[in-house]
C-alpha cells in the first residue's frame, strides 16, 4: 500500500479497462489476458468477460502499485461513474447519471456501497477510506439479486486485503504541497491455519481557501483522517475459511468553503476560487456541537464472513456486519463573515446485517439463493445559530436589496464589514446590541428489511448461458421527527426566527409503514470465442418508499404531525453489449436505456430543510465503451467515454416544475485518456509513467436545472511518475493533479440556496509531491 494523496486519481485509468483490472503485473512479466480476470460481482468468482452485466474491476495489488487513494478518485475514468465527496460525511456517487446523497435519515439509498460483502451506503455513515484492499469491482445497472434492494442504479463492492500465509509488510511516506503528508503500511503474519494482518493510513493536509475569520483556526479544507484495520483469517481445513475483520476510520478535517458570490469579505467581492471570510457562530461550542467550522467524524465496522465447501458443487457463506457512525460537521451556510445562517449537521446511527447464501455448480447449472436481514436506527439533528437582528436585516436585503429593513445597513457591505450586526441595536433602541437565537430540527429513520433472493443460471451448451433471478422483499420504515423552535424576541408574534420551522413542543412524532416488492432480473451470455463475448440483460430496480414525517403548523403552539407518503422509484433497465480481447486490444462496448417511474427528487426549501418529491418519470439512454491497447510488453494506452442522454421527462404533467431537466451531477459526456509506461532499466530497476487527461461535460448541481448553479466542461491533466529498485523493495514517485491549476467548481447551490443565498465549493487545486515505499 502506498501514498497516494488525491493527485493519483490518473492512475487508475489504465486499470478501468477490462485488460487491466487483474492481480499485478510484476516488472517484466508478459500481461495476464483479461481472460483471466477473477470478479465476484455475481456472488460466485468468474472471469469479467464471463459476466453478462457491465462491470469495471481494480485488484488491491494494482490499486497499491498505481496509487488511487481515495473513491472519488475513480471516477473521472470510469464511464458512467462520477464520485462527489463535498466532505467524508456528504459524499454523492453517482451511477450513470443518478446519485444518492441525501442525508435524511428518512429516505433510502440508490447505490448500494458494500464493504467485505455488507451494505453501508447510509450516506453519513458510507464514506470508507480505501487502503490495503483486495478489489474494488463497480457494477452497472440494478442488482438488486445480487446487492440488494439498494443497488437501484448500481453498486461498489470493497474488499479489504486478507491475511495469508507468510511475513511480509510495506511501509510508505509522502509529503507535498499544502502540507500534505501521509504514512501508510501493513504488516502480515501467519500459517495456513491462522493469519493476521493490520492495515493503516493516516493522511493531513493543509486547507486550500484561506479563512480570513479570527475565530477560525483551521484553513478550509483542511486534512486529517485515520483508517486503521485488523484482520483475522482462520482455516481449519481446506473447505472452511472463516474472517474476522475490523475497521476504524476517523476524519478531523477542516469546514467546507460554502463560499457566497452575492456577500463580500474585506478581500473584495465574494469570490469562490479566492479567500473567503467563514466567521461561524461565536456560540458555536454551546449550539453546534464545536467551536470550528468543520467535521467530527468517527467509524467503527465490524464483519464475520465464514465459507464452507459441504458438498460436490455446494458451499454455503454467511456475512455478518455491525457498523456504527457518529459525525458532526459544523459548517457557514450563508458564506460570509455575518452571524446569519450557522448550522451543524450531528448524524449517528447504527446498521446491523446477516446474509446466508447457498451456491451450486456443475457445467450445466449454476445456482444461489439465501436470505438477508438488515437492520438500521439512525437520525440527523440540524441544530441553527444566529443573531435576531443580524437574520432579519440580512434576510430582507437577500429578499429585496432596494427595501431591506434598514437601507444604509444593507448585510455585508463592500469593504466586508458586517452592517447587519447593527441592526439589533436600532431595533431595540439601543437596549440590546445582540440577541442570539437557535433553534434544531431532528428527522429519525428505524428501518428493517427482510429477503430472499435467488437466481438460477441454465448451461445448455458451452457458448450459451442463460440466467433469471428474484429478490422478495419486506419493508417495515418508521420516521420520527421532533423540533426545538423558540419565538423569536424582536418578533413574539412569530412562530420562529426561519419562517416555516415549526416547535413540536418536546413532542417526538412518529409514522410507520411496511412495504414489499418483487424484483427480477433476467441475463443472457453468448460466448463468440474464448476471450469475445456478447451479453444482454434486462432487470428491476426499487428505491424504497419515504414515509417522510415533520411538522405542520397550527392555530396555536406546538405543531401537529404532517406525513408524506413518497411512493417506491421503480426503474426498468434493459442493456446490452460486447466485451474481451483480440490480440493486444481489450475493451468493452455497452448500451442501455432506463425507464423510471415515481423518480425522487430532493429540494432544498426555505428554511434550510430539504423535501424528497416525486419527479413523475424519468429514462436514460446511454453508451459506455473502454478501450485498451498494448503495443508492447512495457506499454499500454488507454481510453473510456462515457455518453448519457437522460433526465426527467418533458412535458411531464405529474411535475412540470421538473420537465426536460437533467439529473443533479449527470454530465453528457464523460471521458478520459492517457498512457502507461512501466520499462525495466535492468539491475531490478523499472520506471514507470502514467500521464492522463480527463474531461467532463457541463454538469447541474440542482433540480430543477438552473445554469447560474452549474460547472462547465471541466479537463485536467495528471501525471505520476517513479522509479523502483531492489527488485520491488523500494520506490520513489512524483505525482501532480490538475496539472494546469484550472478554477472548477464541486458544487454549489447548497444550504444556502433554499433561502436565495446559494454558496459555491471550489474543487482542488494543483497538487503534487513525492512519495517512497519499503517493502518486504
Amino acid at each position: 500500500m502506498k501514498l497516494r494523496l488525491s493527485a493519483a486519481a490518473m492512475l487508475l485509468a489504465s486499470t478501468a479497462s477490462p485488460a487491466l483490472a487483474q492481480s499485478s503485473i510484476q516488472a517484466g512479466d508478459a500481461p495476464a489476458d483479461s481472460n483471466d480476470i477473477l470478479v465476484t460481482a455475481q456472488k460466485i468468482e468468474q472471469r469479467a468477460v464471463d459476466v453478462p452485466i457491465t462491470i469495471s474491476a481494480v485488484s488491491g495489488d494494482r490499486i497499491a502499485e498505481l496509487g488511487v487513494g481515495d473513491l472519488d478518485e475513480l471516477s473521472s475514468y470510469i464511464p458512467g461513474l462520477n464520485i462527489q465527496e463535498q466532505s467524508a460525511n456528504n459524499p454523492g456517487i453517482v451511477i450513470r447519471g443518478i446519485t444518492s446523497d441525501s442525508g435524511s435519515s428518512q429516505q433510502g439509498p440508490r447505490v448500494t456501497l458494500y464493504y467485505n460483502g455488507i451494505d453501508i451506503s447510509r450516506s453519513r455513515g458510507s464514506y470508507q477510506a480505501i487502503y490495503d484492499l483486495e478489489r474494488v469491482e463497480v457494477i452497472k445497472g440494478p442488482q438488486a439479486t445480487l446487492f440488494g434492494t439498494a443497488s437501484a442504479v448500481g453498486a461498489i463492492s470493497l474488499t479489504s486485503a486478507r491475511p495469508k500465509a507468510g511475513l511480509s509488510g510495506a511501509l510508505t511516506g509522502g509529503y507535498g504541497n499544502y502540507d500534505q503528508t501521509l504514512v501508510s503500511g501493513f504488516f502480515n503474519a501467519g500459517s495456513d491455519k491462522i493469519a493476521g494482518r493490520i492495515a493503516f493510513e493516516w493522511k493531513k493536509r493543509d486547507g486550500y481557501v484561506e479563512n480570513l475569520s479570527p475565530r477560525q483556526e483551521k484553513e478550509l479544507y483542511a486534512q486529517d483522517q485515520l483508517g486503521v484495520r485488523a484482520s483475522l483469517r482462520f482455516t481449519p481445513t481446506e473447505d472452511l475459511t472463516v474472517d474476522l475483520i475490523g475497521t476504524y476510520d476517523r476524519q478531523r478535517n477542516g469546514g467546507t468553503p460554502f463560499v457566497s458570490r452575492r456577500l463580500p469579505t474585506e478581500a473584495g467581492p465574494g469570490n469562490p476560487f479566492g479567500v473567503a471570510n467563514l466567521g461561524g457562530s461565536p456560540l458555536s461550542a454551546q449550539v453546534l456541537g464545536d467551536d470550528q467550522l468543520g467535521l467530527t467524524r468517527d467509524v467503527y465496522d465490524a464483519n464475520l464472513t465464514a465459507s464452507w465447501d459441504f458438498a460436490d458443487g455446494w458451499n454455503f457463506t454467511t456475512v455478518n456486519g455491525y457498523r456504527k457512525f457518529d459525525s458532526n460537521e459544523v459548517f457557514d451556510a450563508d458564506g460570509s463573515a455575518a452571524w446569519f445562517l450557522e448550522f451543524a449537521e450531528d448524524s449517528r446511527g447504527w446498521q446491523a446485517s446477516h446474509e446466508g447464501r447457498f451456491s451450486y455448480r456443475d457445467p450445466n447449472w449454476r445456482a444461489q439463493f439465501g436470505w438477508n436481514v438488515f437492520v438500521e436506527d439512525n437520525f440527523q439533528r440540524v441544530p441553527f445559530s444566529s443573531e435576531e437582528g443580524t437574520f432579519l436585516q440580512c434576510a430582507s436585503f437577500l429578499a429585496n436589496p432596494s427595501r431591506p429593513i434598514y437601507a444604509d445597513l444593507g448585510c455585508v457591505n463592500a469593504g466586508g464589514v458586517v452592517g447587519a450586526a447593527l441592526a439589533t441595536g436600532r431595533l431595540t433602541g439601543g437596549r440590546a446590541t445582540q440577541i442570539p437565537y437557535s433553534s434544531e430540527f431532528k428527522n429519525i429513520g428505524q428501518n428493517d428489511a427482510y429477503s430472499m433472493f435467488g437466481d438460477v443460471t441454465w448451461i445448455p451448451v458451452p457458448a450459451l448461458e442463460l440466467t433469471a433471478g428474484a429478490r422478495v422483499l419486506i419493508e417495515q420504515r418508521k420516521s420520527g421527527y421532533t423540533t426545538r423552535v423558540p419565538r423569536p424576541v424582536l418578533n413574539p408574534t412569530a412562530f420562529s426566527l426561519i419562517p416555516g420551522q415549526t416547535d413540536t413542543g418536546g413532542l417526538t412524532f412518529w409514522r410507520q409503514q411496511s412495504y414489499a416488492a418483487v424484483l427480477p432480473r433476467f441475463n443472457a451470455l453468448f460466448r463468440l470465442s474464448d476471450a469475445v463475448n456478447l451479453y444482454a440483460t434486462i432487470s428491476k430496480g426499487r428505491r424504497s418508499p419515504v414515509v417522510q414525517l415533520d411538522a405542520q403548523r397550527t392555530t396555536v403552539a406546538p405543531g401537529s404531525p404532517r406525513v408524506q407518503l413518497v411512493p417506491e422509484e421503480v426503474v426498468w433497465n434493459y442493456e446490452g453489449g460486447i466485451k474481451g480481447a483480440v490480440g493486444p486490444v481489450s475493451g468493452s462496448l455497452g448500451v442501455y436505456y432506463q425507464k423510471y417511474d415515481g423518480f425522487q427528487v430532493s429540494v432544498q426549501q426555505g428554511n434550510g430543510t430539504s423535501i424528497t418529491q416525486s419527479a413523475g418519470t424519468a429514462s436514460n439512454l446511454g453508451v459506455e465503451a473502454e478501450l485498451n491497447i498494448r503495443p508492447t510488453r512495457w506499454l499500454s494506452l488507454f481510453g473510456n467515454v462515457g455518453y448519457i442522454d437522460g433526465g426527467i421527462d418533458k412535458n411531464n404533467r405529474f411535475a412540470p416544475q421538473f420537465s426536460g431537466a437533467r439529473f443533479r451531477l449527470q454530465p453528457e459526456w464523460q471521458a478520459a485518456g492517457g498512457m502507461t509506461i512501466d520499462a525495466p532499466l535492468g539491475g531490478g530497476m523499472r520506471f514507470f509513467a502514467t500521464p492522463s487527461v480527463t474531461y467532463r461535460s457541463r454538469i447541474f448541481f440542482e433540480v430543477p436545472n438552473n445554469r447560474a448553479i452549474s460547472q462547465g466542461p471541466v479537463t485536467l491533466v495528471n501525471a505520476r511518475a517513479g522509479v523502483s529498485f531492489a527488485e520491488e523493495r523500494f520506490e520513489l514517485a512524483g505525482f501532480i493533479r490538475n496539472a494546469t491549476d484550472e478554477d472548477y467548481l464541486l458544487d454549489a447551490g447548497n444550504t444556502g440556496g433554499g433561502f436565495g443565498i446559494p454558496t459555491f465549493i471550489p474543487a482542488e487545486p494543483r497538487f503534487y509531491g513525492g512519495q517512497i515505499t519499503a517493502r518486504f
